[in-house]
């Protein structure tokens, strides 16, 4: 089990969490939800999945948690006709040296964007979520780590499913959360078409933490106390969806590790060294829903996330959280 963060850590953590939140809202208008669940993502050390229609701040997002981070950022727009060596890299035979040399694909930055990834064949989908899990690229027989901080962003379309490859369960599995942004209400879209710069590469924001303080607040997470009553709170979470009817599958074991690193996240996120029943509600929907299927699926996928996510929700309330 964790031991409590020490005084002096809990206030690095504090300010730091905080001066990212503020950097990241200078663009971000109106969406502090969404930016409190990219940072818990990022201090777990997860993914995320971002299901949303195109034009809602998707790359923006991403690019921003980057700028704020003084991390190098990559974009990859997945397409039907994208090689998995078109995002983990190639060997290239160098005639000077007589050896192949690893040229370095897209996949090697901090922060990655893997746009609308269901439009790749599977064998692409796969060649990226391998460094997902691994955090790092085997090209023949060699392994090239990708380094720390590595943040995937993957993006799908949720309405538009024409001609793509949907992520089966098992690779969905390996985002920590899933979220979607959402249209911003009138007054911030006010905000937003009064300001000069209209894309992403216009953007100018001021790094305001390192690559050291990054993995300082990542180990500092893992260090966030979670008391019994709450690792049973998650345990009877994760068993009750295996039971659902609603169900065709409950929630996998990396599933419950993962909840419970995202609450510890949540629980840094908010100043404390100790994880409490809220963190867990909290977070839940956006962490387990994408890991559960419908016994009789929808053939409309909004509506699916919509019913999964309402009997998930139902669950939390029905079980007796620990006082």
């Amino acid at each position: 089990m964790s031991d409590f963060v020490s005084t002096p850590a809990m206030s690095d953590a504090k300010q730091a969490v905080s001066k990212l939140r503020a950097n990241m809202r200078r663009t971000i208008k109106g969406k502090d939800d969404v930016i409190d669940r990219t940072i818990v993502c990022l201090l777990a050390r997860g993914h995320l999945l971002i299901e949303d229609l195109p034009g809602v701040g998707k790359t923006t997002l991403a690019y921003s948690l980057a700028r704020s981070l003084d991390c190098a950022f990559s974009r990859i727009q997945f397409t039907s006709d994208l090689l998995p060596s078109d995002v983990t890299g190639v060997a290239i035979y160098d005639e000077n040296t007589r050896e192949f040399i690893f040229k370095k694909g897209p996949v090697f930055a901090s922060v990655v964007l893997a746009d609308e990834i269901n439009r790749a064949t599977p064998k692409t989908q796969s060649a990226l979520l391998e460094v997902m899990d691994r955090g790092k690229v085997t090209v023949d027989g060699e392994a090239h780590t990708v380094g720390s901080p590595f943040m995937v962003f993957a993006t799908q379309n949720p309405v538009d499913y024409e001609g793509t490859f949907p992520l089966p369960e098992s690779q969905m599995d390996r985002f920590l959360m899933r979220i979607h942004m959402g249209y911003p209400d009138a007054a911030h879209e006010l905000e937003i078409l009064r300001a000069p710069q209209h894309n992403y590469d216009n953007i100018t924001l001021d790094p305001v933490l390192t690559r050291t303080e990054v993995a300082t607040l990542q180990e500092t997470t893992t260090q966030v106390y979670v008391e019994d009553s709450v690792l049973d709170y998650i345990q009877r979470l994760v068993a009750a969806t295996r039971t659902e009817a609603e169900f065709k599958a409950g929630v996998s074991v990396r599933g419950a590790l993962a909840l419970k690193a995202a609450a510890q996240a949540t629980a840094l996120l908010h100043g404390r060294d100790f994880v409490i029943p809220d963190d867990v509600t909290d977070i839940a929907v956006a962490v387990l829903s994408h890991r559960l299927g419908l016994t009789r699926p929808s053939s409309d996928a909004l509506e699916e996330r919509r019913a999964v996510t309402a009997t998930l929700k139902r669950i939390i309330e029905s079980l007796p959280s620990p006082q």
